[in-house]
């Protein structure tokens, strides 16, 4: 019934299995992947006739996380999964980067590629499988796809690369890095790292390279035995169209692209295209060409103007050169209320960046396959329509919003203080005003400044800059900060964030078939000089966190108990800590270790509830004065709370200096009164005294006495 293939072979000291022929028959491509004891599926359907109306790759990507792949089930109210998680989606996109560039040009038909998680052994993390399955899939599939890709995780502990590092491994690494690419060429990279030096985050590179090369082997091995016959694609020739264009816009378009204002500029290119439509479309005469065909080669021809430009003469679009950053003004405590805030502006492109610091009641839990976690810090980017002079849908994020957030989240990660030295839950969000070029690289410079105004003791000022690639034969230009154009136009996406110490994030993303180890070399090269430029303007605003919290953030006081005492802080159904943050206005959190931190703006707030904590959970010292609350009124003394809930019996004989004949004659109930513990009696009971204290001062009578009655030093 079923013709089944398989290959396998030992990878990274695990076996990693691909078959196919057995699951998912009617998809155009599906392998299943399984590495240990993780596996995951992924299929392959293209339509069989392209998409009218269209002049880009209409594909999709959708990788999926089945929580009974870790033998657990959804919490929620309707217990099934429900929207992509961010995991999810980032997955999504690791996937998407580098397989995108390897369809063949012109194709046009709806393609869809999802990817499912069925089983997780909670050692491998189903990502880096995913990719490998995807490649898989799509080089079995008949689509006119041009791989396979190989992908791989690097890890680096004491000085050494790890491949496809286990979850445990990943806790003490410096690196986390994930590479993509063909036999003979990177495609794309996704990393977090902890300030290392470029030559380590090259080095991490090429290892996972050279490491993903028997799964590439092993993928055309299995389509060897199963591949589907390819699909034919018939190659447009538009020569001589392209040459009639050029005939008639190549000037405008040459002198468009020279015009350094984004909105002039596209103007002039609009105005341009204007002028081809004119020629090609006239009222009453049947056109020679599709009109898409028209557009797709006059797209084509900008990108050949712009990057003729660029090799022929090293000026850009912007008459920058290769090197030069766009002028930068950086300004923190623009907003009065916020805790911490920035307007970071890089030529076109402006990022208004907020820090909020909370507590532990603000941190986010996270459910996973792994299982569930707290996260204390947020980056959350915003980029909305106005930013490029356009209308737009405003909604929920999509996968740029998230992936860009969670470029500039791996970036300042790194350079945050450990949580026990700095327990806040700590919120960013990037605003993106104004963009053309790199608003996540805007993100991560204004993310910085906003934390360190907030006073968010960063280890060092993170900065971060993205570069872009002409590549035309043996020619190349590395170009610095590069424009929004340069992106559409040009072969690279290379982003860079780092302190001066070292890189803390790198993403790159390749349109064409991969670039070399010495185009890498020199990108990161001129990125690091790019960095340390933008730094020295950060640090016009600010060098380091300010030495306060902003005036309207909480403070937080952190403080341990016995955790036998956490019930007593707790109360019956919560009564006690109810009552505290009631009176005090402090919040007040409570970890399963008896760490207790205590949050307000108002520091008396924090001290009454630490004094309150403190009254329950510890024991009271004899000797020592108390305040204390009469509770009851006996004819044999008054009974007092002076210690949280702690009751002590104040003896009719030591209400008052002088003899007392009622009790009711000194004290009330509710009376609030300064006693001294005087013990325990027979009986185990609280021995207090009031003839001990004045009542006015809290001082210590009995003591006082003694004093005076020493006899004098000779």
């Amino acid at each position: 019934m079923f013709n089944t293939h398989s290959v396998e072979l030992d990878w990274g000291g695990r076996p990693l299995k691909l078959e196919t022929g057995k699951v998912a028959r009617q998809a155009d491509g599906a392998v299943i992947a399984t590495y240990g004891e993780t596996v995951v599926m992924a299929t392959v359907v293209s339509a069989k006739s392209p998409k009218e109306g269209i002049d880009f790759l209409p594909l999709t990507v959708n990788y999926q996380e089945k929580t009974y792949a870790a033998g657990r089930i959804p919490g929620g109210y309707f217990k099934r999964e429900g929207r992509p998680s961010e995991k999810e989606t980032l997955v999504s996109r690791l996937i998407d980067r580098p397989i995108r560039p390897l369809f063949a040009d012109g194709y046009r038909c709806d393609t869809q590629v999802i990817v499912t998680t069925l089983s997780h052994d909670m050692e491998n993390d189903p990502d880096i499988v995913a990719m490998v399955a995807a490649s898989a899939a799509l080089t079995l599939s008949g689509v006119p796809f041009m791989g396979p890709v190989g992908a791989a995780r690097v890890a680096f502990v004491n000085n050494e690369f790890i491949l496809n590092p286990t979850l445990d491994e990943m806790v003490d690494t410096q690196l986390d890095l994930v590479v993509a690419g063909t036999a003979t060429a990177v495609l794309m990279v996704e990393s977090e790292a902890k300030e290392l030096p470029e030559e380590i985050m090259l080095g991490a590179v090429m290892f996972g390279h050279k490491h993903f090369q028997p799964v590439l082997k092993a993928i055309i091995e299995l389509a060897e035995q199963a591949a589907k016959e390819p699909r034919d694609v018939v190659a447009t020739v538009n020569a001589d169209l392209e040459k009639e264009i050029l005939g008639i816009v190549e000037q405008d378009l040459r002198k468009a692209y020279s015009i350094p204002v984004k909105q002039d500029r596209y103007a002039a290119v609009g105005a341009a295209k204007d002028k081809v439509l004119e020629h090609f479309f006239p009222e009453g005469i049947e056109p020679r060409y599709e009109k898409l065909r028209v557009l797709d080669v006059f797209k084509d021809l900008e990108a050949k103007i712009v990057r003729w430009n660029i090799l022929d003469t090293g000026r850009r679009i912007d008459g920058r050169d290769l090197k030069t950053v766009r002028p930068i003004v950086a300004e923190v405590g623009v907003l009065p209320r916020a805790h911490g805030s920035a307007l970071f502006t890089r030529g076109e492109t402006q990022a208004l960046v907020v820090t909020t610091l909370g507590t532990g009641e603000d941190e986010q839990y996270i459910d996973s396959l792994a299982g569930t976690y707290k996260e204390t810090f947020l980056l959350h980017y915003n980029f909305p329509p106005f930013s490029v002079g356009e209308t737009g849908r405003i909604g929920s994020p999509g996968r740029r919003e998230i992936g860009h957030g969670k470029l500039a989240w791996r970036a300042i990660h790194p350079v945050l203080p450990a949580h026990h030295e700095f327990p806040y839950t700590l919120r960013v969000v990037s605003e993106i005003t104004e963009s053309n070029g790199s608003s996540s690289m805007a993100t991560v410079c204004g993310s910085s400044l906003a934390l360190m105004d907030a006073g968010v003791p960063l280890k060092r000022p993170t900065a971060g800059i993205a570069m872009g690639l002409i590549l035309e034969g043996d020619r190349f230009a590395v170009l610095s900060d590069i424009l929004g154009d340069e992106d559409h136009l040009g072969d690279m996406d290379f982003k860079v964030a780092g302190t001066e110490k070292g890189v803390t994030s790198l993403q790159m993303d390749i349109k064409i078939a991969g670039i070399t180890e010495e185009i890498m070399k020199v990108a990161l090269t001129q990125a690091k000089d790019g960095r340390m430029h933008i730094l020295g303007e950060m640090a016009k605003a600010l060098t380091a966190a300010r030495a306060e919290l902003g005036e309207h953030a909480p403070r937080i006081e952190v403080l341990q108990i016995p955790t036998d005492k956490i019930r007593d802080v707790i109360g019956t159904g919560g009564k006690v800590i109810r009552e505290i943050v009631e009176k005090t206005g402090a919040k007040i959190n409570i970890e399963d270790d008896g760490t207790v931190k205590v949050a307000s703006a108002n520091g008396e707030s924090i001290r009454a509830a630490i004094k309150w904590i403190k009254s329950i959970t510890s024991e009271p010292e004899v000797g020592q004065i108390y305040d204390g609350t009469v509770v009851k009124v006996m004819e044999f003394g008054a009974f007092v709370n002076f210690f949280g809930p702690k009751d002590g019996l104040v003896h009719i004989s030591q209400l008052a200096a002088n003899r007392v004949q009622k009790t009711s004659d000194v004290v009330k109930e509710g009376d609030k009164v300064k006693v001294k513990l005087l013990g325990l009696d027979d009986r185990g009971k609280v021995r207090l005294s009031m003839k001990a204290v004045d009542q006015t001062t809290g001082e210590d009578l009995e003591a006082k006495q003694k004093a005076e009655n020493a006899p004098a030093a000779e």
